[in-house]
């Protein structure tokens, strides 16, 4: 049955009934043929295998991976080698809406079930399942809870169960969902089906609670390196940046696809109209925007190359697109999984990305406030610090970003090459005195006029200022007024941030006022280095002297580029008629492969990593006629 609607099922039928329950076929009689067949590809990469044999065979599995990966690909092809129907369950609609049109592209009968259907397309989807012709049912946790949705997949078969995202299962992590605590149960009620649990983000405190949470205690467990070689990380003090933004977008190959994450929907929505008042192509995307608002946005990013989504991370968990080009942050992340999750969107297809974030004296302050006047306990609090501390120290590192990164997640790695603090080691300098200036004057005025203040009116004690403010409490009757005027305002606000990150200072209050904190004593006896980087303000985050040309054909002979971007022309006009993201048609790896190596027949198509079966019965014919007209 060929399932030809916009959810994944048949339209309704009248006369339609629905056969006795029953496992679908297994359409491949290996992985091999499966990967061959459906995705085009001739070999497994790194510990795709492994899995997908393990799952074969029967076997549960816990498979931490970073984006880019293949994850779904060792979930789908056991799916569709075993007899039944694969379950997946994932927490965003729109990762199913992409995977599932992915999937059908490919010739693959998938399915989901989420609250865009009417009640008869969910009907028919039920329909389908029942009667053993889904290869994959998508469903998303809170639906998986329903005893509705439980007794219906009991009707039918299954032959694997992956619950993707699975990180989403630990209580103190950055994307927790309460329904994922529901998921531990499946073995007990749909017994001798395996079960994988998969993601890309996990300390190793993650990954025990989503052993025990998931109950995959006797689970084979397969971790990846969770290294991104082709990502490019970058951090800049933050000074204007929004006109740091600008220059990082400019400094990108033209047509690049991007997402800008802030913190606040209103941040959002003025970074977006910035950009645009620039003639850059960006839209907003948050929880407050218009479901139709928000839907229309997302499908021109997705459709269309070029577009920069601002946005909360509200977006892009479930985003499948392969060629963002870059993530870039104007606000903190509040956690190191949390940015890493987030900067994992860029570079899916393994073509070079870059991920760039502006940081600042403003950002730390914020998140330490946002800290001690959130809800929680003492304990939660001191978790979201933590959390904090390990981000800060990303940003503040002197050293290889991404072996901090890495040892973050208890992944040790040489010097990298291919970050900021690598391609220009930043400079250091002895910040004991100036510390020393500072934590005095805050002493000072705590002890002699029982007075506590922000960064900016301290800065402006020491570099000796004439403001109304210093006039009105007469500070600069302080014995340390103006000792700092050696040192610029944004040199200040450096030396305040980088001692808040250490813990030397903390903010405090409202008002974020600063005060001592723990390791500040030592500091002020001179018994404590307090080495220090010297911040580089206006360098743009990937470099402002780069060719502007498509990443993925930068280095292709004048020839071939040519020729992939005039199949990168036919596949936009191509996924214009079909209404489904490029991606879909064929990612730019695939184009790339046919402008090198020029197939001039059916056959040829064969050698061509990511033309299947039914791509090639779609689309060989047009691609072979705008290769020779090339």
């Amino acid at each position: 049955m060929d399932l030809d609607f916009a959810g994944g099922a048949p339209p309704p039928d009248a006369g339609y009934a629905p056969a006795p329950p029953r496992a679908r076929a297994s359409q491949y009689a290996t992985a091999a043929e499966a990967l061959r067949t459906v995705y085009g590809y001739d070999a497994f990469r790194g510990d795709q295998a492994a899995i997908v044999n393990q799952v074969i065979d029967g076997g549960d599995a816990i498979v931490l991976m970073p984006t880019g990966g293949g994850k779904s690909v060792t979930y789908q092809v056991p799916a569709l080698v075993r007899p039944g129907t694969g379950l997946i369950v994932s927490p965003l609609i729109a990762l199913m809406h992409d995977q599932v049109d992915a999937l059908r592209a490919n010739g693959v009968q998938a399915a989901y079930l989420n609250s865009t259907q009417s009640a008869s397309e969910r009907s028919a989807v039920e329909r389908a399942y029942v009667a053993g012709e889904l290869d994959l049912i998508y469903v998303a946790p809170e639906r998986l809870s329903s005893p509705a949705t439980r007794a219906l997949l009991q009707r039918g078969s299954l032959s694997v169960i992956a619950i993707d995202e699975a990180h989403c299962v630990a209580q103190w992590g950055h994307d927790f969902r309460p329904d994922y605590l529901a998921l531990g149960d499946l073995a007990e009620v749909f017994p001798g089906v395996p079960r994988m649990a998969l993601t890309a983000t996990a300390t190793r405190a993650t990954h025990q609670e989503i052993t025990e949470r998931l109950s995959l205690g006797d689970a084979r467990h397969f971790v990846s390196s969770f290294d991104r070689p082709n990502i490019q990380y970058r951090i800049d003090a933050k000074a204007e940046p929004r006109r740091q933004l600008v220059d990082f977008i400019r400094s990108q190959p033209e047509g690049s696809a991007g997402i800008v994450y802030a913190l606040s929907r209103k941040a959002v929505e003025q970074t977006a109209e910035a950009l645009a008042k620039q003639g850059i192509d960006a839209l907003p995307y948050h929880a407050g925007l218009p479901a139709e608002v928000r839907q229309r946005n997302q499908s021109r990013f997705l459709r269309e190359d070029g577009v920069v989504m601002v946005a909360t991370i509200a977006f892009g968990m479930g985003i499948d697109k392969p060629d963002v080009r870059f993530v870039a942050h104007i606000d903190l992340p509040k956690s190191v999984e949390g940015y890493y999750q987030e900067t994992g969107r860029a570079g899916r297809d393994g073509e070079p990305s870059v991920v760039w974030m502006a940081y600042g004296l403003g950002d730390v302050v914020q998140q330490r406030r946002l800290i001690d006047q959130g809800d929680g306990d003492r304990a939660h609090k001191m978790r979201q610090q933590r959390h904090l501390d390990a981000m800060l120290a990303l940003c503040e590192t002197v050293q290889c970003r991404r072996q901090n990164l890495l040892g973050y997640f208890g992944e040790q790695s040489a010097p990298c090459g291919n970050c900021d603090t690598c391609l220009t080691p930043p400079e250091t300098w002895d910040g004991l005195v100036a510390a020393q200036k500072l934590l005095s004057t805050i002493v000072r005025l705590k002890r002699e006029r029982n007075q506590a203040f922000g960064a900016g009116h301290l800065i402006d004690i020491l570099r000796g200022a004439s403001t109304d403010r210093i006039r009105q409490y007469r500070h600069d009757e302080l014995s340390t007024y103006g000792l700092g005027a050696d040192l610029s305002d944004a040199d200040w606000r450096s030396v305040v941030r980088q001692l808040l990150a250490r813990g030397i200072l903390v903010a405090t209050g409202e008002y974020g006022t600063l005060a001592l904190g723990d390791p500040a004593a030592a500091v002020l006896r001179g018994d404590a280095p307090v080495p220090l980087r010297r911040d580089v303000l206006g360098r743009t985050g990937g470099g402002s002297g780069r060719a502007k040309k498509a990443s993925a054909a930068a280095d292709l002979p004048d020839d071939a580029r040519e020729l992939f971007e005039e199949l990168r022309v036919w596949r936009a006009g191509v996924a214009r008629e079909q209404g489904v993201p490029a991606y879909i048609v064929f990612g730019d790896a695939t184009l790339r492969a046919l402008a090198e190596h020029r197939p001039s027949s059916a056959a040829e198509l064969d050698g061509i990593s990511g033309i299947g079966a039914k791509k090639k019965d779609a689309y060989g014919e047009a691609v072979l006629e705008v290769i020779a007209r090339g």
